[in-house]
């Protein structure tokens, strides 16, 4: 099929310094969760989206020098030779499909807590990060940046391009945003400086200006070099001289690097999830950049439409059109606008699973992409399946999340596949949740996978069709698979931290009946021990429908998974907008139709709450019913010829939809297959063996 010739703009080369990109798809670096311990994964990871069309591929931060550790989160480094090693097979990966690497230098000044490395972390003014989050919480203070230490930063940050240059990669940034120390000279909340790197924009500006004629000096004529800054907080404050120092910031690098990549402040509206932000949200904070700089411009918001980003080029606002999520959720993204197959194009749904992995510390996940971070270790491939050995009919029952991705992973390696649900609609819990406050993007879960579905002649999917065993048997596929989802419970927190006991009373609902529209009388209570979004959103929900509201959690924060997700400090902005109050810290312990009573987790004390109903959003449990039935008929269907039976989703264990998915798609990739431990390979970092090393010296 034709590229339409509207995206034409998207495919045209742009230099950059030295280099050239093939196109204007730039991979921004962020996080995958894979340091120097993954080479392998990362490097394939990464390649994957060069093989999609990308034109420059990026790193997430790479630390420069062991005084900016940010262990035990995941990051990498280029500290020494097996450093170089490692970062070359993401340049060859990347190389392969002729697309550009960028390496994102990185020194995390008072922002890290250097826990493995245990050297003070440097600050221009001792000013520390003093995180709310534990997952960032250290009590190591940062020391006050003399002379010397700034000339050591601009030394190891040559040596770090020269060591990138070395290890293959085209671009080489400067990092001067989000709390780490460039953007630390740059605020002057950080730097009470009075010296020449203090004071005036001019001074604060200095020492990024540094690193980025450091960084040129040692690799400018071979690599190009960007600066990534954050632009949010200086776009607040009016400038001398121009409308904000972000503007005076802009002009006074205008012609240093040969790059800028300009961004949000803070990972909630820098990658804002969805829920709370549209596509191209960054634009009111960096649309005036490129009025200020004839260097190349590239920036984020989540674009996924190509229609977006050839407004964003005609319309002046960025050259090149960076992705993080959306690189993540398909790969393949520029390569579908580039062959004309726009509808194909899996669309990032915004839900920030991807960034939750970062902060697990494991590699990234993707609920519209399974195959992310499985590129290597399981050999997935997110646009090709091995076409099957034998064509088998394959019987999948439930069309929610698991069950749409296990078909369309079936249909695409040629099995005969039926999806029968007993719904009215596709789509499992989607069906409902896309329908609540924010979470639109969410459905796009399900219209992807139904789309791709509805074109291929060997699936067939029917609705309201409620299947048991002697049905199955009489169909007699060869393998079935049950999706049949999960149901939420009654049960209440205890103390143990574990769901316990059943609060029994007619007005006490779970999120079941919401989605099957028994509405509750107000006032409500929503308990909410599940910790994710929906407690939160159910929340917002009722209040929409003219309810009064009162949120309680044990938790120390209203839906507090969701800090791995940035999404924290929005849910409590939100609640507050409908006037939701909070408990925190308090476990529901009565209800009698008129008074909820709430328990203080920690120390017992009661606090009652009148309310008519309760809501509580706790423990859900696989629904088994269909399940059990064939465990006790297990000789009837293997007599009839159905070689397996497995559950899949929410029906063999109830998580994100990002776990349903993954579920699916590693079903159907091992059909047939023991699937009590599938098997994946595992990376080994690349070391030198340490010469004289003994255990007997060591302990001495």
């Amino acid at each position: 099929m034709a590229r339409d010739s509207r995206y034409d703009i998207l495919f045209e080369p742009v230099k950059i310094g030295p280099v050239t990109a093939p196109n204007r798809f730039y991979q921004v670096p962020h996080a995958s969760g894979m340091t120097n311990a993954l080479p392998r994964v990362r490097a394939a990871f990464r390649g994957m989206k060069a093989e999609g069309g990308w034109g420059v591929i990026c790193t997430g931060a790479c630390s420069v020098d062991p005084s900016s550790d940010d262990a035990p989160l995941p990051f990498a480094s280029l500290w020494d030779a097996n450093d170089i090693r490692a970062h070359a097979l993401t340049t060859e990966a990347v190389h392969e499909h002729g697309a550009l690497a960028g390496v994102e230098l990185w020194h995390g000044g008072a922002s890290v807590m250097n826990r493995a490395s245990r050297l003070a972390p440097l600050s221009p003014s001792g000013i520390p990060w003093m995180a709310t989050h534990v997952g960032f919480m250290g009590n190591l203070r940062p020391r006050i940046m003399d002379k010397s230490d700034i000339r050591a930063v601009l030394k190891w940050q040559a040596e770090g391009a020269r060591k990138a240059r070395e290890a293959g990669f085209d671009i080489v940034y400067v990092y001067a945003g989000m709390g780490y120390l460039g953007y630390e000279f740059l605020l002057p909340e950080y730097n009470h400086r009075t010296d020449e790197y203090g004071g005036s924009i001019e001074n604060r500006v200095r020492f990024v200006r540094e690193l980025i004629e450091v960084t040129k000096d040692a690799v400018g004529k071979d690599c190009g070099v960007a600066l990534r800054v954050s632009l949010e907080e200086l776009r607040g404050r009016p400038g001398r001289n121009l409308p904000s120092e972000a503007h005076e910031l802009i002009e006074l690098l205008s012609d240093v690097p040969d790059l800028f990549d300009v961004k949000m402040d803070s990972s909630p509206t820098d990658c804002s999830a969805s829920r709370f932000t549209g596509e191209g949200s960054h634009e009111p904070v960096i649309d005036f950049v490129k009025s200020l700089t004839k260097k190349p411009v590239v920036g984020v918001g989540r674009f996924t439409s190509p229609d977006t980003m050839v407004s964003q080029i005609r319309r002046g606002v960025l050259d090149l059109i960076g992705g993080a999520r959306p690189s993540i959720a398909d790969p393949f993204l520029p390569a579908k606008i580039r062959e004309g197959r726009v509808d194909e194009i899996r669309e990032c749904i915004g839900c920030n699973i991807c960034i939750s992995s970062w902060h697990d510390g494991v590699p990234v996940r993707c609920t519209q992409n399974p195959t992310a971070g499985e590129e290597w270790r399981r050999g997935w491939h997110p646009e090709k399946v091995a076409p099957a050995a034998n064509r088998e009919k394959v019987l999948v029952i439930g069309g929610g999340p698991a069950g749409l991705e296990a078909a369309l992973t079936l249909g695409r390696a040629g099995h005969d596949v039926t999806v029968a649900d007993a719904g009215k609609s596709f789509g499992g819990r989607l069906a409902f949740e896309r329908t609540l406050p924010g979470l639109s993007a969410w459905g796009r879960v399900v219209d992807y996978r139904l789309q791709r579905l509805q074109q291929m002649p060997n699936v067939s999917l029917y609705l309201e069709s409620r299947l048991g065993v002697d049905e199955v048997i009489d169909l007699a596929p060869d393998h079935v698979l049950l999706a049949t989802g999960a149901s939420w419970t009654k049960m209440l927190y205890s103390s143990m931290e574990i769901p316990v006991g059943t609060l029994a009373h007619p007005a006490v609902f779970t999120p079941d009946d919401i989605r099957d529209g028994r509405l509750p009388e107000g006032p409500v209570l929503v308990f909410d021990f599940d910790n994710y979004y929906y407690g939160g959103v159910l929340a917002e929900h009722l209040a929409r429908q003219g309810l009064y509201v009162h949120y309680a959690t044990p938790a120390g924060q209203a839906s507090a998974w969701t800090i791995m997700t940035n999404e924290l400090p929005l849910v409590a902005r939100a609640l507050k907008d409908r006037s939701i109050p909070v408990s925190t810290l308090a476990s529901l312990t009565a209800f009698d139709g008129e008074t909820a009573t709430l328990a203080n987790l920690f120390t017992g004390e009661a606090t009652r709450l009148s309310c008519r109903s309760v809501l509580i959003t706790g423990l859900r449990l696989p629904d088994t019913t269909l399940a059990d039935a064939f465990a006790q008929r297990e000789a009837d269907w293997k007599a009839a010829g159905i070689r397996s039976v497995r559950m899949i989703g929410d029906a063999l264990a109830p998580g994100a939809i990002t776990h349903a998915v993954h579920s699916g798609h590693l079903a159907a990739r091992t059909l047939g297959e023991d699937h009590g431990h599938a098997a994946y390979r595992r990376d080994t970092p690349i070391v030198d063996r340490v010469e004289g090393f003994s255990l007997l010296a060591a302990a001495q």
